[in-house]
């Protein structure tokens, strides 16, 4: 398997998750699955190296055993929305020819509906925010996947604060290079990034 690009934030985002960018994913998939009252939430980010998308975090149903699994980024749903860029909910799986059921027969649960945006920032995308078996409302809504895509840009902005460009390494004798370790403003603009859209979805919901 090809080893991401430590030059890359997106390489770096699709590496295993720090402490800082572990927290923020797993407040991203636990707000995404209560707001839309679904079985289970994840959020894959997109190796581009290796050209997989990697589990970083699942709430609900596989979330023991998931977060680390990669898959190769065009299959299924997902790989549909990084190809694409655009949202998409699917009310009934058993009817959709996108819907990759080997793929989530391997992950122990089969949903029978979904919705799903990109994690879009500066363009670029950085990976895919899923919602599984959301609430009847929400997967019959145009607005309620609008909201979906929201959250997922806000998402993904805020994956873009905690997650930097990589700093030159540094010179010899010279002063450390800044890793991956988030001031305190950093991480508070981050998480306040996510914490300020729950409320406006909580409001508006």
């Amino acid at each position: 398997m090809t080893t991401p690009r430590t030059d890359s934030p997106l390489a770096s985002a699709a590496a295993p998750a720090d402490g800082p960018r572990r927290e923020l994913l797993q407040s991203v998939v636990d707000v995404a699955r209560a707001i839309f009252g679904a079985a289970a939430s994840s959020v894959f980010l997109l190796d581009e190296e290796a050209d997989e998308l990697v589990f970083q975090a699942v709430s609900g149903e596989g979330e023991e055993f998931l977060v680390g699994r990669r898959f190769p980024a065009g299959r299924g749903i997902a790989g549909w929305v990084v190809t694409s860029g655009e949202p998409m909910v699917v009310d009934d799986l058993t009817t959709d020819t996108s819907f990759d059921r080997s793929l989530a027969e391997s992950t122990s649960y089969v949903p029978n509906a979904l919705m799903a945006a990109p994690l879009i920032s500066e363009s670029r995308i950085l990976g895919v925010l899923e919602v599984l078996d959301p609430s009847p409302q929400a997967r019959s809504s145009v607005r309620e996947l609008d909201l979906l895509a929201m959250f997922a840009r806000q998402a993904a902005a805020a994956l873009r604060v905690i997650t930097p460009e990589r700093a030159p390494e540094r010179a010899p004798d010279g002063p450390a290079a800044g890793g991956r370790a988030l001031d305190g403003a950093q991480r508070e603009d981050a998480l306040r990034l996510l914490v300020s859209l729950e409320q406006v979805l909580r409001g508006t919901g």
